[in-house]
């Protein structure tokens, strides 16, 4: 009996007879149908799934082929600048740029709010406009820092995105901003040496995908960044002392005609260059024009002594102003006496100096000035080059105000490229920011004037510092020569006696030049408890302090023990 029962029961049968196996049977119909809403389920969420991936694996293809990214020209790389010892000046690095895919952007009020959190200046209305369109790809903003580019990760906006790009850094910021210049938001030089490189052939090195880090070598320029930093470093302290509203200065080589240093202020920095193009950052030393003052009588003196109608010993009369029509024509501080070649030099008359160039005449007066390339475009590297402005038509009048620095107007630059060629045995050498060795100078140099007139404009310039206006510009031991200019500027069409452009050019060793140096000083006030802002009371000296600190630099030896007198005795 037990065997028969425990038998039926794992047949799913029971002792109860025909009912109980009823009951059975519904059980298992039950279970059936239960199992059959499992797999409903399971096959129903598996399709769900498998759309879902379907869809994503869509979306990823549409995405590879919608978004292209444009081709930048700052994914082509720019060569390093770096002065003459190999100092880098301009570099390039790598940044993050941000883009957007704006069928990808959900909610664009939502995003912008967000991103305007990392980038509170980002245009509402015009990042909207660039978001609600069909484009696949739209910039929203070049070259963030890294610390941007993370807050923007951290945002979690989906249809934005990021691609590294190379930006342009200058590791000493404003020193030497007029010289370098700037490249724009796609690494393209648009000003100074950065432009004149994309004008050398890499524009059309990087169209043709050639410019890569591994195949541009590095501009080697002229300047020396020492010399430059101390340039720049005391012409803002010029500013500050003198009150000025601009200052510029340059040191020239004179045996090479290369530019050493040179600083224009106010400047910019061209790693932040959002003020580079407001009025008052000009470059003044190559792009402004001015009326250079009594800088203009060591040309005119020049010319007088190279023409041989004039000679040291010579004497003129400058006891009385000279009248021409309304103009009176008079001295600073006149002497009102006779004056020598040299005294009219050392005491800056306007007049010994007008009747100096009367004696030479007007057409010789003006071929002068164009033989030394101050009435020309100069020719540089540089792109940021003025023209000097001159009268239409030379008259009498004309040739004696230009005579002592008034009536026409030159660049400041080309003022220190034609005195070198005064001081240097009468070379004159284009100016040049890359480096030139004397031989290749040699090459392109041009003789304006004589040796020996040349060897007596070095006397006239010593004995200036020693005895007359410059005396302020005297470093001891690098026997300094000099000359001042304090022009009164011109405003509405008449001069001011309150506002001056002031100027000094020194060449130094006075024997002998290696360099020279110019300074000018726009609208220079007094000195606390001083009278007068004349150029030798603030001009001298900035390049006093400009000479003491670069000299060395610049491997120029102090000597001491020289005597201007001593340079003329084979002249007399």
């Amino acid at each position: 009996m037990k065997a028969a029962f425990f038998d039926r029961w794992r047949r799913g049968g029971t002792c109860a007879g025909s009912g109980s196996i009823v009951v059975n049977g519904a059980r298992r119909a039950a279970g059936s149908r239960g199992q059959g809403r499992v797999v409903m389920a399971m096959a129903m969420l598996f399709g769900i799934y498998a759309a879902i991936g379907g869809r994503l694996v869509h979306l990823g293809m549409i995405e590879e082929e919608a978004v292209e990214l444009p081709q930048s020209r700052v994914m082509a790389s720019r060569p390093d600048l770096v002065d003459r010892n190999g100092e880098v000046l301009a570099t390039d690095i790598k940044t993050a740029s941000l883009f957007a895919e704006p069928r990808r952007i959900v909610d664009i009020d939502s995003a912008i709010e967000k991103l305007q959190t990392v980038l509170p200046n980002l245009d509402y209305d015009d990042t909207y406009r660039r978001l609600d369109s069909d484009a696949g790809f739209v910039w929203l903003r070049r070259q963030l820092s890294p610390r941007q580019q993370s807050e923007i990760l951290s945002l979690g906006v989906p249809g934005l995105g990021f691609r590294t790009e190379k930006r342009r850094f200058y590791p000493g910021g404003a020193t030497a901003s007029h010289i370098l210049g700037l490249v724009n938001v796609d690494n393209k030089g648009t000003a100074g040496m950065e432009k004149y490189v994309d004008e050398q052939g890499l524009a059309d090195l990087q169209a043709l995908g050639l410019a890569g880090p591994d195949t541009l070598k590095p501009v080697r320029l002229s300047i020396d960044l020492r010399a430059q930093y101390v340039v720049h470093d005391e012409l803002s302290k010029a500013m500050e002392r003198y009150r000025t509203i601009a200052a510029g200065a340059v040191i020239l080589n004179a045996r090479t005609g290369e530019v050493m240093a040179m600083a224009s202020l106010p400047d910019y920095d061209p790693n932040n260059p959002y003020n580079a193009l407001e009025k008052d950052r000009l470059n003044r030393m190559s792009a402004g024009v001015f009326e250079m003052g009594s800088t203009f009588k060591l040309f005119t003196t020049a010319m007088a002594l190279d023409s041989r109608k004039v000679t040291l010993n010579d004497s003129f009369d400058a006891s009385r102003p000279l009248r021409f029509g309304r103009f009176t024509i008079n001295d600073f501080h006149g002497k009102r006496r006779v004056l020598s070649v040299p005294e009219i030099f050392i005491y800056s008359s306007n007049i010994g100096t007008a009747k100096m160039a009367d004696v030479v005449g007007i057409e010789g007066h003006r071929a002068f000035l164009k033989r030394v390339g101050l009435l020309d475009r100069m020719p540089t590297e540089l792109p940021e080059v003025a023209r000097p402005t001159e009268p239409a038509e030379w008259k009498k009048l004309n040739s004696i105000t230009i005579s002592y620095g008034h009536g026409m107007a030159t660049t400041p630059l080309q003022t220190a490229v034609a005195a070198a060629a005064m001081l240097n045995g009468g070379k004159l050498f284009p100016p040049t920011f890359l480096p030139r060795s004397e031989e290749e100078a040699a090459a392109v140099a041009e003789q304006v004037i004589s040796p020996e007139t040349s060897a007596k404009m070095r006397y006239l310039f010593r004995l200036n510092v020693e005895k007359g206006s410059g005396g302020r510009a005297e470093v001891p031991g690098y026997y300094v020569g000099g000359k001042t200019g304090t022009a009164e500027k011109v405003v509405n069409g008449r001069y001011s006696r309150d506002k001056r452009f002031n100027a000094f050019v020194a060449g130094f060793p006075a024997d002998d030049p290696d360099y020279l140096v110019l300074v000018i000083l726009d609208e220079p006030k007094p000195e606390e408890g001083k009278y007068y802002a004349t150029a030798g009371m603030n001009a001298a000296p900035t390049v006093r302090n400009i000479i003491r600190r670069a000299a060395p630099i610049l491997g120029v030896e102090p000597d001491f023990g020289h005597e201007a007198e001593a340079l003329l005795v084979s002249y007399q």
